[in-house]
């Protein structure tokens, strides 16, 4: 099978991808960070009467000029508005948020005024008509569309779901994402390592990328290599009625890599299973199903490399979520020699020089096992491929993997 562009690949994996249909419905104060799976309609409407928006009196405009006395006649407080219409030469003290009373067309504020000892009020600087007023319905009307559906719910929409007074919101599903290690080389985090031995480490750094996409991890632990092994985790996503099934390592055709072949034996569609990309040339994509399945290599930065460029989108897709956003253009910060037909992904820092200018410096070691460098990495610098001789200086595009 030849290898497959990084496009076509990330196209294939992303086709027909969407969230799932049925939706959870969650209290107002579980629903940051979600996203939402209808428009969400005003329920009142803001305000829902003629406010205040300063501290001062309720007057007609008409009749606060400059020197004019002015009787005071009540006051009107947010909560405790003042029930009768304003009298003609009067004033009704009024603070913010407070109903304006029947009558009034305008706020004076308080620093405009001087309180007299006779109960009269002078305006001393006369008000434009109709100032400090906040008409009622000027921030929505009940039945508007308050939040569209996909929007995801930050802190902003969600005190606005909360002014329309919504208690509870529909919410889209998020997306099962099974997480399954491979390798009888394997051993977790804290245990103790035989001759041979290594940490399974990818499964940590995928999980965090998954969740951070907007997915629920399921972790299926370490499967032996051994076709009964990869069947019984198999079985354990398919319990769990999982959206994606990510595997880790094994994917290849060696006499060891038996991912592939446990999952072609259950009936997985195979897609392909190699990309014309460095580090991450043994991708493997396919369909069991409903279920999609996504191989990563087992070098650590390949397995990330490959997950940051194929399975945040894919997970960002189900969630309903906007895609990511992380390309940037920066300048060169080293020469690079020219590329042969595989897209590199150079690990390497982001520095921003005097002028404003982002530059990307590529890490002087690039071994797909070396998580000190991808730890260190800010961005992939992304070569295409055949890409010619560059200098330091030349523009290229770069993945930002943190700030």
């Amino acid at each position: 099978m030849a290898l497959m562009p990084v496009d076509e690949a990330l196209t294939r994996i992303l086709d027909g991808a969407a969230p799932a249909a049925n939706t959870e419905i969650l209290p107002l104060a579980e629903g940051g960070g979600r996203v939402l799976a209808r428009d969400l309609l005003a329920l009142r409407t803001q305000p829902p009467f003629a406010a205040s928006a300063m501290d001062g009196y309720a007057v007609r405009a008409s009749e606060a000029v400059t020197g004019a006395k002015l009787r005071l006649q009540g006051e009107s407080a947010a909560g405790h508005g003042f029930d009768a219409p304003l009298a003609p030469g009067s004033t009704i003290r009024i603070f913010t948020g407070a109903p304006v009373p029947e009558g009034a067309d305008t706020v004076l504020i308080q620093e405009d005024t001087e309180r007299l000892d006779d109960g009269l009020v002078l305006v001393m600087q006369a008000p434009e008509a109709g100032r400090n007023i906040r008409p009622a319905g000027v921030d929505f009307t009940e039945g508007r569309t308050g939040l569209a559906r996909g929007r995801v719910l930050d802190a902003g929409a969600i005190t606005l779901a909360a002014a329309m007074n919504h208690a509870e919101l529909p919410i889209i599903r998020k997306p099962r994402v099974a997480i399954l290690a491979t390798g009888d080389e394997l051993r977790l985090p804290g245990q103790t390592l035989g001759p041979g031995q290594i940490i399974a480490s990818n499964t940590f750094g995928i999980a965090a990328l998954a969740r951070g996409a907007g997915a629920d991890v399921i972790d299926l632990g370490i499967a032996a290599d051994r076709l009964d092994a990869l069947d019984e985790a198999l079985d354990t996503a398919l319990a769990h009625e999982v959206d994606v099934l990510v595997t880790i390592g094994g994917a290849s055709v060696g006499d060891h890599d038996l991912v592939q072949k446990a999952l072609t034996g259950r009936g997985m569609a195979l897609d392909f299973w190699k990309i014309a990309m460095r580090p991450g040339k043994p991708l493997m994509s396919g369909n069991l199903g409903k279920l999609r399945v996504l191989g990563l290599p087992g070098n650590p930065a390949s397995s990330l490399v490959c997950a940051h460029l194929f399975l945040e989108p894919l997970i960002a897709r189900l969630a309903g979520r906007p895609d990511p956003d992380r390309k940037r253009t920066a300048r060169l910060g080293n020469d690079l020699p020219e590329n042969d037909q595989r897209q590199d992904y150079l690990r390497g820092d982001l520095e921003i020089d005097a002028e404003g200018r982002l530059f990307a410096i590529p890490s002087a070691q690039q071994d797909s096992s070396l998580m000190t460098v991808f730890a260190d990495a800010r961005c992939l610098i992304i070569r295409p491929p055949f890409a010619p001789a560059a200098r330091a200086g030349s523009i290229c595009e770069v993945l930002v993997l943190r700030p």
